[in-house]
């Protein structure tokens, strides 16, 4: 929960301006915007930025992350197009936030973090909501998770240079992956790679801003 009480009618106008923000940014999937509604990003920022939450803007947490910007959250998950069969791979659990919303439209999430305690400060939030179809651990998400591929849809929310040999290799043919690319201290690109018979195909979203992917496991 956030950590200061907040007035019901004030917490229901910014939640209210939230939604208009995300339609005006482009997330229009009405599918997302019913799931990014049942999701409490409050939930998932605390302590001096738990006042922020319904703002679209990314913000600090813990182990020098991120939760990301709500609007690239549901333009990435739009551009996913996540079917209710499908099983999902999130590589950069984060918050939580992001496995939260893609849990709503997809039959089982696999989420991976580098650190320990994301993931277990995500797997709380995770019982608290009752979200009994996402597994969250910790792994090098560089490797993806082959023991459970292949994977209908793959989310990456962490920026590499380019998209992971591994994770092209999990992903089902006909299945999508969505992720940042770019060097972590310049311009990165939002990508959509689909996989066909004959390899892939890659389409350009938008520019964006996000945390590197880096291999190995974190220390906390």
């Amino acid at each position: 929960m956030t950590d200061h009480p907040d007035d019901p009618e004030d917490l229901a106008e910014r939640k209210m301006r939230f939604l208009f923000a995300l339609r005006s940014r482009g997330v229009t999937d009405a599918r997302v915007l019913t799931a990014m509604e049942k999701v409490d990003r409050g939930l998932f920022v605390r302590g001096i930025f738990a006042a922020r939450a319904y703002e679209d803007m990314p913000l600090p947490i813990a182990c020098g992350q991120t939760i990301s910007q709500p609007s690239v959250v549901g333009l990435m998950t739009q551009a996913l197009n996540v079917g209710p069969r499908d099983t999902v791979l999130e590589v950069g659990t984060g918050s939580g936030y992001q496995a939260a919303i893609l849990a709503q439209l997809a039959r089982r999430v696999y989420t991976v973090d580098r650190w320990r305690r994301l993931v277990r400060e995500a797997q709380d939030i995770f019982r608290q909501l009752g979200l009994v179809n996402v597994t969250a651990m910790t792994a090098d998400g560089s490797h993806g998770l082959p023991d459970q591929a292949p994977f209908d849809r793959i989310i990456v929310t962490a920026a590499a240079e380019d998209p992971p040999g591994p994770l092209l290799q999990q992903l089902k043919p006909g299945g999508i992956m969505v992720l940042p690319v770019g060097q972590s201290d310049a311009v990165q690109h939002l990508i959509k790679v689909t996989r066909g018979e004959k390899g892939f195909d890659y389409e350009e979203l938008r520019q964006v801003r996000f945390v590197p992917l880096v291999e190995g496991l974190g220390n906390e």
